[in-house]
C-alpha cells in the first residue's frame, strides 16, 4: 500500500526530472506552444514536489502541516495559471528566455 505509492511517487519525480532535461534543449531547438505549456506543467510539478518535501521535513503538527499544504496547493495552482497566462497572452517561456539571453 504505502510503500507502493511512495515508489510510484519517487518514479514520477525522476520521470519529471528527466523530462525537464529533455525539454531544455527542445526549448532552444524548437520553441513553440507545445514546449511552453510542457515546461509550465513540468516546472510547476517539479517545484510543487520539491516544496512538498520541505514541508514534510520542516513543518510539524497537524494544523501547521494542513495550512502549509493548502498554501502549497494554492501557490502551485497560481504558478501554473500564471505560466499558462504568460504563454497565452505574452511571448511564452521559450521566447522569454531567448530574449533574456540576447541581452
Amino acid at each position: 500500500g504505502s510503500s507502493k505509492a511512495a515508489s510510484l511517487h519517487w518514479t514520477g519525480e525522476r520521470a519529471v526530472s528527466v523530462l525537464l532535461l529533455g525539454l531544455l534543449p527542445a526549448a532552444y531547438l524548437c520553441p513553440g506552444p507545445a514546449v511552453d505549456y510542457s515546461l509550465a506543467a513540468a516546472l510547476t510539478l517539479h517545484g510543487h514536489w520539491g516544496l512538498g518535501q520541505v514541508i514534510t521535513d520542516y513543518v510539524h503538527g497537524d494544523v501547521p502541516v494542513k495550512v502549509a499544504n493548502t498554501g502549497l496547493y494554492v501557490l502551485s495552482a497560481l504558478t501554473f495559471a500564471g505560466l499558462c497566462h504568460f504563454n497565452y497572452q505574452d511571448v511564452g517561456i521559450c521566447k522569454a528566455v531567448a530574449m533574456l539571453w540576447s541581452l
